[in-house]
């Protein structure tokens, strides 16, 4: 009988695969019922049983960089995942003239963009890279919001920077900042991946000290509990007042990775401590810290996004913290915190934790609008055209806008929201929009009075408060005065920059006459104050990204897309 020779890379694959299942299969797949107990720590009784001692032989040595972030180790194999991006493309203003989405407050995309450009010198894959989240990375001077709302609404137009016969219309939401004194008591709940695959310094290890960061700006008033799980969950500290900071890091060190992934039953016990623990009018709040690789139990995405929609019904937010390289389940976590009324951040390094939860703590933790939903109306007599660049899988149906059943983006304190669509005019030449064939049994509805306004276009806004069912709306109408782009504010310009940018790491067959260069020099004339040297990062980042480019480099070939 002839023996079937097994091609050598192919070979290699499986011996990694099974290393890897072996790996996994040191905790058995059959999960006891969630139990909550009290557990003192630093000796956390029953939860010993969770992990086995830290393997210190495995680990790799600190790489942390000058900046505060890590260099990521490349272990030659990844299972990174991401949802698949279909670009927005140009729309007819006089046949489709509704635009609308939900809110995006994520910034998760531009930190995990910065790993793979500057600690690992490789352009990102084009489906991690979402545009209205590189924007929304970056805070903006808009003004603050006047009377009741809980946030204001600034418009601008001028020439598109990659298409300067198209215009390019800022919408930008600035949520009510406040001092972090001031904000209402947090109840939260530490949820914890401590399965097998968070063995690594850029993961478990990077989450102590992220965590430590939070812990330090803790209030008396505040309270923590500390839910861990693997092969199955485990409750590591009981809710503890913010005073007793000592107690809560003790608790923090005793976490050590072991064994497989049971995030269900660990989302379960941390929603119950959550509930148990509940402020009213507080902040209360799960922060699930993991790389995504859920494995056991309830593991499948449209399981997980079910159980957090459930759960999300007792008035209790999530924030999804992503930690590490070659395993990040990047579409996953980004599913579970848009579905569970929170946020997703990436955490690169413990710079950009101290950025998440403390610089923009308030933004992180307190949520002050929930549901916010846009809808842009465009003048057909002004208008020929639109697209809105990013929020692909944030859009909504037209009808959407006025059904406060429908989930949508939250809005934390202090965060602001940077939306932008490039237009083509009514009198240009073109109509890059894709047309459909003449109706035979009506015809469209012809122009209003509002038509001859002059306005090129109307932003609606719809929110509803954290704790409320009923929308409230706000109108705000935008005119073209036909401004140049150096008469538009830094903001203005600086985002049309990192949208531009993005359009270059993604290939966007709309990015026009993008260059490196060109975004740049856009963006190094609107650095603006700069707090925290971010922008003067991008321009790095700007200039890592060009040299890779040249080179060639695209890095998607050993990632997986979720198609």
């Amino acid at each position: 009988m002839r023996t079937a020779r097994i091609p050598t890379p192919l070979l290699l694959c499986i011996l990694a695969l099974a290393a890897c299942s072996k790996q996994e299969r040191t905790e058995p797949s059959s999960a006891p019922d969630v139990v909550a107990q009290e557990m003192p720590p630093p000796v956390v009784k029953g939860y010993q049983e969770l992990v086995a001692p830290a393997n210190a032989s495995g680990v790799a040595a600190d790489t942390r960089s000058a900046s505060g972030g890590y260099a990521m180790v490349d272990s030659g194999f990844s299972r990174e995942q991401y949802n698949p991006i279909a670009e927005n493309e140009f729309k007819d203003a006089g046949a489709d003239p509704l635009s609308t989405f939900a809110i995006d407050v994520d910034a998760a995309s531009y930190a995990n963009v910065r790993r793979f450009v500057m600690a690992e010198g490789r352009m990102p894959p084009r489906d991690a890279v979402r545009i209205e989240e590189l924007v929304n990375y970056f805070d903006y001077d808009y003004a603050d919001p006047r009377g009741d709302a809980p946030f204001s609404i600034t418009t601008e137009v001028a020439p598109a920077p990659w298409n300067p016969a198209h215009r390019l219309v800022h919408v930008g939401l600035q949520g009510r900042r406040m001092d972090a004194a001031s904000l209402p008591p947090a109840n939260l709940v530490f949820l914890v991946d401590v399965s097998g695959s968070m063995d690594e310094p850029n993961k478990l290890p990077l989450l102590k000290e992220a965590f430590g960061l939070l812990v330090d700006n803790l209030r008396p008033q505040d309270r923590v509990s500390i839910v861990a799980y693997a092969g199955a969950a485990g409750m590591v500290l009981p809710p503890t007042r913010g005073s007793e900071k000592d107690r809560i890091r003790d608790a923090i060190q005793t976490l050590q990775p072991s064994g497989s992934t049971n995030g269900a039953e660990g989302i379960r016990l941390a929603y119950r401590l959550a509930r148990d623990a509940f402020v009213r009018g507080g902040n209360n709040r799960v922060i699930l810290a993991t790389d995504g690789d859920f494995n056991v139990g309830v593991s499948s995405d449209a399981e997980l996004v079910q159980l957090i929609e459930q759960e999300r019904a007792s008035g209790i937010f999530l924030t999804v913290l992503g930690f590490g390289t070659g395993n990040l389940q990047d579409a996953k976590m980004e599913q579970l915190a848009d579905r569970g009324n929170g946020n997703y951040a990436y955490l690169d390094g413990i710079a950009e934790a101290r950025k998440v939860l403390v610089g923009e703590m308030g933004g992180t933790l307190f949520t002050i609008a929930k549901d916010v939903k846009v809808q842009v109306e465009f003048n057909p007599a002004r208008v020929k055209a639109y697209r809105l660049i990013g929020y692909e899988n944030r859009l909504l149906a037209a009808e959407d806008f006025n059904d406060d059943r429908k989930d949508a983006g939250e809005l934390g304190a202090g965060h602001a929201v940077t939306a932008l669509y490039e237009v083509v005019p009514a009198d240009a030449p073109d109509n890059p929009a894709r047309g459909t064939d003449p109706l035979r049994y009506q015809q469209p509805r012809g122009p209003t009075g509002a038509a001859a306004s002059g306005e090129l276009l109307t932003v609606k806004l719809r929110y509803k408060a954290p704790d409320g069912d009923v929308s409230r709306l706000l109108v705000h109408p935008l005119h073209d005065r036909g401004g140049a782009l150096s008469a538009t504010s830094a903001d203005f310009r600086f985002a049309a920059a990192v949208a531009e940018w993005g359009m270059l790491l993604r290939g966007s067959r709309f990015r026009g006459a993008a260059s490196y260069g060109a975004v740049a020099d856009l963006a190094r004339g609107a650095l603006g104050d700069d707090r925290g040297g971010y922008r003067g990062e991008f321009l790095r980042m700007v200039q890592a990204s060009q040299r890779i480019a040249s080179s060639g480099g695209r890095g998607e070939d050993d990632v997986a897309v979720e198609r």
